[in-house]
């Protein structure tokens, strides 16, 4: 029978899996609601404790797609290491990066009570010692370095798996491109008002000159820091509409004020 997965934010009913003692039809009846669940989900595994059970049981869906039961399962020499982005039921749509062991060796036992063992590498590995977290009442929040940590609750707290490993950082590298625009706008300024002090035509059409000079670098950079700003703001998909908005606003301003001062430029140092 399908049981419903205990999911956040509800609370585990069980603080740990207790192990099997007695081999019955309640046991069995376990087991095949834990293959009914996992195949209405479309899970690779479940552990008991997923669905309120108190007992040390996982199920595991092997690559030909039969099930290996486990019962009162037991990691043992674990080998290597290996870094993996993994999901779980409890925190639906969400994930995390994780260490995990590359090699493992499980011993448990069957539907007869009887002692079996078996080796693991690689994906199936991470999978059965995600089910094994929840045999000790934990999930892959237990696993969590203490900076995944603190990525992973954003995300809880925005619901949303974006969040926020892809936040939007306070400074961007197109801002580069704002600073010179800045600096040659300053430069443009400064080229106005000294001309306001020269009334030889020779030496005001040579500033007029590298006015126009000024102009274009500013025009060049701020094509630049509009094209580079949508290329950037696409690593960070969770605040592009701000980020849009915010490239947009910046190049109206600098342009309004190159415009103005383009203008009067052209009125007061222009040679006619």
């Amino acid at each position: 029978m399908v049981q419903e997965i205990t999911r956040y934010p509800s609370p585990p009913s069980v603080q740990y899996g207790t192990d099997v003692r007695v081999f019955d039809e309640n046991l069995f009846s376990l087991i095949e609601d834990l293959k009914d669940t996992l195949k209405q989900n479309k899970l690779d595994g479940l552990a008991a404790f997923q669905i309120g059970s108190y007992f040390n049981v996982v199920v595991v869906k092997k690559e030909d797609g039969s099930f290996l039961e486990l019962i009162n399962p037991r990691m043992i020499s674990p080998k290597g290491k290996i870094t993996t982005v993994e999901k779980t039921a409890y925190f639906p749509g969400l994930s995390a990066e994780i260490s995990r062991y590359q090699d493992i060796s499980v011993i448990y036992q069957d539907r007869d009570a009887k002692q079996c063992s078996i080796k693991a590498s690689g994906d199936f590995a991470v999978l059965i010692q995600r089910k094994l977290d929840y045999t000790f009442g934990a999930n892959f929040l237990s696993k969590l370095s203490k900076e995944e940590r603190k990525k992973f609750e954003k995300k809880l707290e925005f619901g949303t798996d974006i969040a926020i490993s892809e936040s939007c950082p306070t400074r961007f590298k197109r801002d580069y491109f704002s600073k010179a625009s800045n600096i040659f706008t300053i430069a443009m300024l400064v080229l106005l008002l000294s001309s306001l002090f020269v009334s030889d035509t020779q030496i005001l059409s040579g500033m007029w000159k590298y006015q126009i000079y000024l102009f274009l670098s500013v025009l060049v950079l701020n094509i630049g820091y509009f094209f580079y700003g949508l290329y950037e703001g696409k690593k960070y998909s969770s605040c592009t509409s701000c980020q849009v908005g915010n490239i947009i606003g910046t190049i109206v301003i600098a342009m309004i004020k190159l415009i103005v001062v383009m203008l009067v430029s052209y009125f007061v140092i222009h040679p006619r």
